[in-house]
C-alpha cells in the first residue's frame, strides 16, 4: 500500500515504524530535515521536506497516487487541512487525522467529506491511551485488555502466578478447573518465546497468556490464572499533561486521585479544571523526599505519565521500591520498552501501540473490523468478518480444523448474528436475535457474517491470514 504520513514527531515516526516493517511504500513530509534524515538513515521510506499542508508539497511527495493519508503534525489545523486538501485536490481514497481537541473529533459533519474537512477517521493517542489505562484500573490483575465486536470479547493478558487454578495445568483440562466458563487460550509467552499451545500445554508460572473470553467473563478468567488483587481506590499521577488530566478527570468520581506536577503554571490550570477531591501537587516525581510525604506506598496505582520516558521509569522504580503495589510508565522509545520488560515496572505503555490498531485495520485487506497491536507489535490480533459460501470462500462452511492456519495462528473467538442485515425491508428472525459469542473449536463451522477474532503470533503470517478470508471471483 501506498501511504503518506504528514509530521514525522512522535507519533508519525512510530506509524511509519509501524507500517514500514510490512513492507508498506511510505512517504513522510515534514519540514524538518534533520528530523527526516533520522528516520531514512534508521527505516526504508522517502522523506520529503516541506509544509503538508501546501498542494504543491503534497502534489510533489506523490499524494495523487497514494492508497492512504495520515495527517499527524502538531496541530489540529494542521491535520484538518491536510486532509481537505489531499481529497479535493487529489482523490486520496481515505485520510486519517490525528486531532487533540474533542470539538473536533466529535464534529460528526464537520469532518464529513461533502461539506467538511474531508477526514475518513480520527485517531487521539491521548484518548486511546486513557481508555486503555482506566480498562488497566477496571481489572488491576491484567496486563492488557482489550476489546472486539462492540465490547462483546475480549482479548486479555494476564501474568500467570503460582496459586491460580489454572496454573502448572495443561490445557485439556480447563473445563474441568473452571466449569460453566468458556474460553480460549491462544497464545503463551515464556519470557520472550512463544510457546505453542496445544492440548498438552501447560501453564507455569510468570507465563504472559493471552487468553479471549466473553467480557462478562473477564473476572471469572482473571481469577483461573492469579489471585484476585483488591479494587484500585488510590492512584497517584506523575504528569499532569493532556493524559494525566483526561484520566483525573474520568475516575474522578470514583478513585481518590493525586496528581504531581513540575510546572506551577500547569498546577494553577489542573487545579481550574478538577475538583478539590484531587489533589494537584507542585513537585518532581523523581524527588523520593516527596514521594514518601504522599505516602506513595498506600497506593494502589502509580501511572508516570509525563512527556520524559526517563522520568517516567525513575519515577516507576521509585514509587515501586517505597512500596506501591502496582506502576505504569509511559515510554515512548520503543527500546526503553523492551528494555523494562521483566523489571520491577509492572506495565510499560507505548502510546504508539495504544492507538496503532486503529490506523492498522485501514491497512488490512478483507473486512477487517477491529486489530490491536500486542507485544510492542510482534503479535496482532484481528477481528475480521467473513463473508462468501463455501465455493467463494476458503472459511465459510468449513470447520476450524480444516483450515489452513499458518503455523500458531489461533482462531479465538467468534460473534455470531451481530450484524444481521434484513431482507426486502422485513426485519428477520436472525436480525432480532441477539449476538451469539462462540469460542472456537476444532470443530466449530464458521458462516457468512461471523465476526472471527484471530491471533497471529508473528507479522510476517499476516498476508497469508488475510488471503484466507478474502472472498473469490465467484462471489457477487
Amino acid at each position: 500500500m501506498n501511504i503518506v504520513i504528514v509530521g514525522a514527531g512522535r507519533v508519525g515516526e512510530s506509524v511509519a515504524e509501524s507500517l514500514v516493517s510490512e513492507r508498506n511504500d511510505i512517504t513522510v513530509i515534514d519540514i524538518d530535515p534533520v528530523r527526516l534524515a533520522v528516520l531514512q538513515d534508521r527505516l526504508d521510506l522517502r522523506g520529503f521536506t516541506g509544509n503538508g499542508v501546501l498542494p504543491s508539497v503534497l502534489g510533489e511527495a506523490g499524494a495523487a497516487d497514494c492508497d492512504l493519508l495520515i495527517a499527524c503534525a502538531p496541530l489540529d489545523e494542521t491535520n484538518l487541512v491536510v486532509c481537505k486538501l489531499a481529497h479535493d485536490l487529489y482523490n486520496v481514497p481515505t485520510t486519517i487525522a490525528r486531532l487533540r481537541s474533542p470539538e473536533f473529533a466529535e464534529g460528526g459533519g464537520v469532518l464529513g467529506k461533502d461539506s467538511g474537512f474531508a477526514v475518513d477517521e480520527v485517531i487521539c493517542p491521548e484518548a486511546s491511551v486513557t481508555a486503555y489505562i482506566r480498562k488497566l484500573i477496571e481489572y488491576p490483575e491484567a496486563l492488557q485488555v482489550l476489546e472486539f465486536a462492540g465490547g462483546l470479547v475480549s482479548l486479555i493478558a494476564v501474568r500467570a502466578i503460582h496459586g491460580g487454578p489454572l496454573v502448572r495445568h495443561s490445557l485439556a483440562e480447563i473445563p474441568q478447573l473452571v466449569p460453566g466458563i468458556d474460553m480460549r487460550i491462544v497464545a503463551i509467552y515464556r519470557g520472550m518465546k512463544h510457546v505453542p499451545v496445544d492440548g498438552d500445554t501447560r501453564i507455569e508460572p510468570g507465563d504472559e497468556v493471552f487468553v479471549l473470553a466473553a467480557t462478562e467473563h473477564i473476572r471469572t478468567v482473571l481469577g483461573a490464572l492469579r489471585e484476585m488483587d483488591e479494587p484500585v481506590r488510590r492512584v497517584m499521577i506523575a504528569g499532569g499533561g493532556r493524559v494525566g488530566l483526561r484520566l483525573a478527570r474520568l475516575i474522578q468520581g470514583s478513585h481518590q486521585a493525586k496528581i504531581i506536577e513540575a510546572d506551577r503554571k500547569r498546577c494553577d490550570y489542573l487545579a481550574t479544571q478538577l475538583p478539590s477531591t484531587c489533589l494537584v501537587l507542585h513537585g518532581d516525581s523523581t524527588d523520593e523526599d516527596l514521594m514518601d510525604d504522599e505516602n506513595v506506598r498506600e497506593m494502589d496505582l502509580f501511572l508516570a505519565l509525563t512527556s520524559d520516558d526517563e522520568d517516567n521509569i525513575m519515577a516507576c522504580l521509585l514509587a515501586k521500591r517505597l512500596g506501591a503495589k502496582r506502576v505504569l510508565a509511559l515510554i515512548n522509545r520503543r527500546a526503553y520498552a523492551d528494555l523494562m520488560q521483566g523489571t520491577t515496572i509492572d506495565i510499560a505503555l507505548s502510546p504508539s501501540h495504544a492507538v496503532i490498531g486503529e490506523l492498522l485495520a485501514h491497512v488490512r485487506r478483507g473486512d477487517v473490523e477491529a486489530v490491536h497491536s500486542l507485544r510492542r507489535g510482534v503479535a496482532e490480533a484481528l477481528e475480521v468478518v467473513a463473508h462468501g459460501d463455501a465455493k467463494s470462500s476458503k472459511v465459510v462452511g468449513r470447520r476450524v480444523e480444516q483450515i489452513g492456519l499458518p503455523r500458531g495462528v489461533q482462531i479465538g473467538a467468534i460473534v455470531r448474528g451481530l450484524e444481521a442485515p434484513a431482507e426486502g425491508g422485513v426485519e428477520s428472525d436472525a436480525a432480532r436475535a441477539a449476538p451469539r459469542v462462540l469460542m472456537a473449536h476444532h470443530d466449530t463451522v464458521i458462516e457468512s457474517d461471523d465476526h472471527v477474532i484471530v491471533f497471529v503470533p508473528r507479522k510476517r503470517m499476516l498476508r497469508e491470514v488475510e488471503r484466507l478470508f478474502q472472498v473469490g471471483a465467484t462471489f457477487f
